[in-house]
């Protein structure tokens, strides 16, 4: 990718650019859940419903991790400022600082994933991903909801997510989910390319 430049989509800077001849090549945005707006019942309801099961991942996992990681790649939509670094085996690892969550197939294949970054009582969703062939079922929403439900449980106060503004079902998975969108970001290119 060419040279490119992230900011918030009201930044003066913005409009400084794009009188130079930059263009906005891609759209994303930042949301919030507090805990005290965080409807459990509902997001029970999101994981219960989901067609297999739905739990945290472990270090036993990290095979079916990185598999899903390979096949879904070259899914996420977006620029720079979305972009997904393919995972290695440490980076495929849950940790305390570092939880996963994931939804399998009754059969045991992992179809949906989500990780998500620890530190005291915040969290920051890293990227949420489902199999081509599983997409549309709930199961994206579903790992997001256990994650939710999870951490907060064990005191995270404080959820941030975001993602590509062309990444419908992540959108309407964080509504769904109760998160509030409070940012966006423009990525731009000197030639809009």
């Amino acid at each position: 990718m060419g040279e490119t430049i992230v900011l918030p989509a009201q930044s003066p800077r913005r409009t400084e650019l794009e009188a130079l001849g930059w263009a906005v090549i891609a759209r994303s945005f930042g949301a919030q859940l507090d805990a005290e707006r965080i409807d459990e019942q509902r997001l029970r309801a999101l994981v219960v419903g989901a067609p297999g099961s739905v739990r945290a991942l472990a270090a036993a996992d990290v095979d079916a991790v990185l598999a899903l990681d390979r096949a879904t790649i070259g899914d996420y939509p977006g620029s720079v400022a979305t972009q997904h670094e393919p995972l290695d085996r440490d980076g495929a690892t849950p940790s305390a600082a570092r939880r996963a969550f994931g939804a399998f197939r009754t059969d045991g294949g992992l179809v949906a994933m989500t990780f998500v970054s620890v530190d005291g009582a915040e969290a920051e969703t890293d990227f949420t991903v489902v199999d081509r062939a599983e997409r549309g079922r709930g199961l994206g929403v579903a790992v997001k909801a256990a994650s939710v439900l999870e951490l907060s449980a064990a005191g995270v106060t404080r959820f941030r997510t975001g993602g590509s503004a062309d990444n419908a079902a992540i959108q309407r998975a964080n509504v769904a989910l109760g998160y509030v969108r409070d940012e966006e970001w423009v990525t731009l290119a000197p030639d809009g390319r």
